[in-house]
């Protein structure tokens, strides 16, 4: 960066100073943890000398402090992927269960929503299409902020519901699940390449529900990716123009996702034969009635305190996969 000739090609010397940033990222909270941990062999000499009530409490205080930044540091090292940092595009669809799961879909929209809201993280839908009596059939959402896909990834999979429904009127609990999808919005540094010939772009009339958002031109795009089969829309804006870009967007992030998944062997996971959206495939299950509980069937992890997890509080969940996949894969390479 030091070089005279850094900035003559300003493209790079972007590339090279994010590089350097997220190198940055990595090492200034390693050496404020190190130098904490110093620290409070300090201060653990002088209460060893001074075992009064205060001293011990102040200890204990710094040690909860310095613990605290180990937590943190080692979720920054489990979001060490390649794209964990990029920004976020999710797609939910309802599965079975009829209206109760579109009603299903649509509450879980809302809770990434307010996940996304706590974390700072800003959101544009980019697609969404309305049941038939409620809810969504399917959404797609782009969330904007550091680590989004890091921490979205956690919430790929089949999200299962029980409760009495709303909409049966003899008050049965009734079971629902929707999907959600979850890949990386690539930027200018990974090269994704798209041929005119090989996609066919539809434009048609873009509507909400109840009426809302309604054009009177054709905006809305779809746009699909012929050797791959892949379908991507967008319909949030007014112009055409721009709805084309952003479903452009989307299709490089899935087919770059794609290629991924190719390379490990694992296509499967997200974009092959995934099965029907039901029992045997979910990922969480959210109990409102007869008892309240909701569980990750991957990691155990559960809370009783529903309301707050449909509030968007999902941080318990995202680390315990985190961590819990890290173990895993440990697991894996010592196999």
């Amino acid at each position: 960066m030091a070089d005279g000739k850094f900035w003559d090609n300003a493209q790079a010397a972007q590339k090279v100073i994010g590089e350097a940033n997220a190198i940055r990222a990595k090492l200034d909270p390693l050496k404020d943890l190190e130098q904490k941990i110093a620290d409070l062999k300090t201060l653990k000499e002088l209460v060893i000398e001074d075992a009064s009530d205060s001293a011990i409490k102040d200890f204990q205080t710094e040690f909860d402090a310095v613990a605290k930044s180990l937590d943190a540091l080692e979720l920054r090292v489990l979001l060490g992927g390649p794209m964990d940092r990029n920004n976020a595009i999710i797609t939910l669809h309802s599965g079975a269960g009829g209206t109760e799961a579109c009603d299903w879909a649509n509450m879980l929209l809302r809770m990434y929503q307010r996940f996304a809201e706590k974390s700072g993280y800003k959101t544009e839908m980019l697609d969404i299409q309305p049941g038939d009596e409620a809810g969504i059939s399917s959404a797609t959402l782009q969330v904007k902020g550091e680590f989004a896909y890091g921490r979205l990834k956690a919430e790929h999979g089949v999200h299962r519901l029980v409760r009495i429904s709303p909409f049966n009127s003899a008050g049965k609990r009734q079971t629902s699940f929707a999907s959600l999808d979850v890949i990386a919005e690539v930027d200018d540094s990974i090269d994704i390449k798209v041929e005119e010939k090989d996609i066919r772009v539809d434009v048609y009339r873009s509507g909400g529900p109840g009426g809302q958002g309604v054009n009177t031109t054709d905006s809305a795009v779809r746009i699909t990716h012929i050797p791959s089969g892949l379908v991507v829309t967008c319909q949030n804006e007014r112009s055409q123009i721009k709805n084309r870009a952003s479903a452009m967007n989307v299709l490089k992030a899935r087919l770059y996702e794609l290629e991924l998944d190719k390379k490990r062997a694992e296509m499967e996971k997200h974009y092959g034969e995934k099965g029907e959206i039901g029992f045997g495939r979910q990922i969480r299950s959210y109990v409102f009635q007869p008892y309240q509980m909701v569980k990750d069937l991957r990691t155990g992890e559960q809370t009783s305190d529903v309301q707050a997890v449909m509030d968007g509080d999902l941080n318990p969940f995202i680390e315990a996969f985190l961590r819990g996949k890290k173990r895993s894969d440990a697991d894996t390479d010592e196999e």
